[in-house]
Order: C-alpha cells, then structure tokens, then sequence
C-alpha cells in the first residue's frame, strides 16, 4: 500500500504532469492513425477507442481535472444549462455521493416507459426509493446469486460454447441470451422470446442512459419496445395470479408479499421494477462480457493467465482478470447527474469548481479508476486491486441494483471461451466489435482450435 507522506505524493503529481504532457503527442498520433476520410472523421474514430478516451482523460487530471462549466450542452436529451466534467477519483466519488446536490435525471424518461410511474433507478434519495429497493432486496436476494444465478448462467454458458465448432458470435449466441436465460428462469419474465426481450431491453437502456441528443426515432422505437415489455410483464402477473402457480422466482416472491399486504406490491409497481431489472439485465452483462473479453484478448500474456487460473478451478482469480480487463473499458465511461442548486465541488482545493445550478455534471468512473493518486499503478494490469479500486457500474446510491449479479455473471459467461485453446479475433472485419449504430455489441466472431503456426 502506497504511504500518503510528502515525498510520495510529490512524485506521482510529478509524473501526472509529465505523463499528461506526453499525451499532447500521444493523442494527435492516435487521431491521425485512425480510420477516417477527413479529420473530422478521424477524431471521431479515434476517440470511440478506449485507450483515446484515457489518453485525454490523463491529460485533463493532470492539467484540469475539473473542467470549467461551458454553456455547451453535451447531452441534450434531458433539461440542462451546460456541462462540466469531473475526472479526479475524489471528486468523481463526490459528486456520486452528494445526492441532495447532484441528481439523476432519468424520471421523465422513466414514466414515459411505465405510462405512469417512476421506478427506483430514477428516484432521488427519498422514503419511496427505499422501500421500492427494500422490496426488490427481498425478491432478488443476495443469497440467490450462488445458489441460483450463477449456476444457471454457467450451466448455459458451457452448453451454448460446447455447442460450436471452433466459432462463435459472441453477442447473439453466448452473451446476450446468458442474461435473457436470467430475465426469464429467474425473474420469471416468461411471455415473449428471448429475442424480443433482448430488443426490447437494448431499446429501453439506449433510450434512458446512452441517447445523449435525443433522437425521436429512437424515443418512438424504445417507447413501443416498453409498451410491448409491460404488457409481456402484465400478462404473466396475471397468468401466475389466475393458475396460482407458486413458483419461488422473483415474480413469485412479489406476489407472495402483495397477498401479505407490503406497501408497493400492487401489480403495477410490481411490472415497472421488473422492467427496470430487464432494462439492467441484458444489454449490460451483454456488453461487459464482449468488452472484458477484448481486452484479454489485446492482452496475449494476459490472456494465457486467465486461461490458467480458468483451467486451475481458480474461480477468484479467473475473476480477478475478467474485472481488471473491465476497467480499462468500461461499460460507461462517464456517469452523469444535474446539480440542483449553484454548489462547488472540491471545494477548499486548488482544482475547486463552481457549479451553478442545473449544470449536468460529467463524473468520469473511467478516469476515477486511473488516478495514480487513489489507484496504485494505474496502467498496470493487475489482478491483486482491492474490489474498492473498480466502479464499474457506478458509485454510492444509484450504483447497479444487479452489482452482485454481475460480479457472478461475468466470469461464468466467458470462463467457457476462455478456455479454449487458442482463443482468438476471427480474421477481418468479423473480428471487430460491431455494433450496429446500437452502442451495444451485436456481432465479435471468435475463432478457436487452431494450432501454432497457422494462418488465416
């Protein structure tokens, strides 16, 4: 562990500052060497890799790390005066915590889905954010990850892999139906294909968290995707109500505690929590899962090192691997919240910000987890971090409800790839991460078995 005395602290801030001075080369080669027919499109190209987005995320804690509020407004797609964007581990923790300052914003999207309601991902910090989490804790118990969850995204992630012959797409045929498989066998969403729950959830996810200019068409395809999902929800409620079914998944259990009179039970809050946990569900642990797994395979050494722990029963380190590669690309490399009064950030500090009020702050997790003055050895891949170096899916209150699904999830779905000898990109564009203009992977073509010495 690092000793937080002067001398130390001087040489990290030393080689902070000279690192982010070498970015003023490093960033300009990276947007030349991109794909691309005008600059224009080059940075645009350059700046959807990860290691671009760090390189600049560098420089900015180096030099700026709390960035002055421009009147420009980013994400246009919820009410906002300007932007501002946070990038220092201690100051993204910050703005994630103080909840009564910095909101989320995602309500009027949220009742748009439901018709109606808001569900919990966008409440703020109040009596009924409480009880609607206390009541899905109940029904989604941690206990069940073990005994339940896990075991099921294993036993099908083995079949699915077992099933090819030296090929895989990964998204369609592994890692999206992996979380489908849990949308339905252990929530217990069972009244459409797990090919338009997948759509389904994507849609909704883009719509509330990734569609940052608010494009109508994709607020007309996700609203129709949400009326679909709720009357899918409302018909098996109905269904388990009229057959009096007692099924121990988590519709049966919201049910059992609607007959037991709890506060928040009633069908419909029932249906709107559950569409919020299908919304977290697929396209997420789908997009983690292609993301950690590119970048063991950026990572040869690496690679091999998973493959060993995988083949040793070395589940914790297995692990290990599969959220560090996380770490360098994220599922969301900002998390964004909208100041509710004219507040500062870091206040007392040399980088101290003014916030005015209504600001849509940018809380960089992706940055928070490379400060050299929290996470030691930033740009090291290492398998030893402590579980409170990573915020991979978010911080504080609005952290991911299915956190500890996730962490289980994860290595079951890859731990049957990663095993196989010779794991590799398929050759060409099949290769790449595709993504459709979704933002989410839709096609990543593995190829395995080959043996040394061979080529495409």
């Amino acid at each position: 562990m690092r000793v937080p005395n002067f001398v130390t602290v001087l040489g990290v801030r030393l080689c902070m500052t000279a690192e982010g001075l070498f970015t003023l080369y490093q960033i300009p080669a990276a947007v030349f060497s991109a794909k691309g027919a005008s600059l224009k499109e080059k940075f645009g190209t350059a700046f959807q890799e990860p290691l671009t987005q760090r390189l600049a995320l560098r420089f900015l804690r180096a030099f700026l790390p709390n960035s002055p509020v421009t009147s420009k407004r980013l994400i246009k797609s919820y009410p906002n005066t300007g932007t501002a964007l946070v990038t220092r581990y201690e100051d993204v923790v910050e703005v994630l915590d103080r909840n009564a300052d910095f909101e989320v914003v995602y309500e009027p999207k949220m009742r748009a889905i439901t018709a109606g309601e808001n569900f919990f991902l966008g409440m703020q910090d109040t009596s009924l954010y409480q009880r609607d989490v206390s009541n899905m804790r109940l029904a989604t118990r941690r206990d069940d990850v073990s005994a339940i969850v896990e075991p099921l995204a294993r036993r099908l992630a083995e079949k699915l892999v077992a099933e090819k012959s030296g090929r895989i797409d990964m998204p369609p045929e592994l890692s999206q139906l992996v979380p489908a498989a849990i949308v339905t066998d252990y929530f217990g969403v069972t009244g459409a294909p797990d090919s338009d729950l997948i759509e389904w959830a994507t849609l909704m996810f883009r719509y509330l968290f990734a569609d940052l200019s608010g494009n109508p068409e994709l607020e007309r395809d996700a609203l129709n995707a949400a009326a679909a999902c709720c009357s899918v929800i409302d018909r098996d409620i109905a269904n388990r109500k009229a057959s009096g079914e007692t099924k121990d998944d988590v519709i049966g259990r919201c049910l059992v505690m609607q007959a037991a009179g709890l506060p928040g039970m009633d069908d419909v809050s029932i249906r709107n929590n559950l569409v919020g946990l299908v919304i977290g569900a697929i396209p997420t642990i789908s997009r983690a899962a292609v993301q950690a797994l590119e970048q063991l395979l950026d990572r040869p050494l690496v690679l091999a090192s998973a493959e060993q722990a995988a083949l040793d029963g070395n589940d914790k380190l297995f692990a290990a691997h599969v959220f560090e590669a996380l770490r360098f690309n994220p599922i969301n490399p900002i998390i964004f919240r909208r100041a509710t009064r004219d507040t500062t950030i870091a206040a007392g500090s040399f980088r101290a910000r003014r916030i005015p009020k209504d600001t849509m702050v940018l809380a960089s997790n992706l940055s928070a987890m490379f400060d050299p003055l929290k996470i030691e050895s930033p740009e090291s891949f290492r398998t030893d971090r402590p579980w409170g170096d990573y915020m991979l899916w978010g911080y504080g209150l609005h952290g991911c409800f299915g956190a500890y699904i996730n962490r289980a999830v994860l290595p079951a779905i890859l731990k049957p790839l990663v095993t196989k000898p010779g794991l590799r990109r398929a050759a060409g564009e099949a290769g790449q991460i595709k993504t459709d203009g979704t933002q989410f992977p839709t096609h990543f073509v593995l190829d395995w078995g080959y043996t040394k010495g061979h080529s495409d």
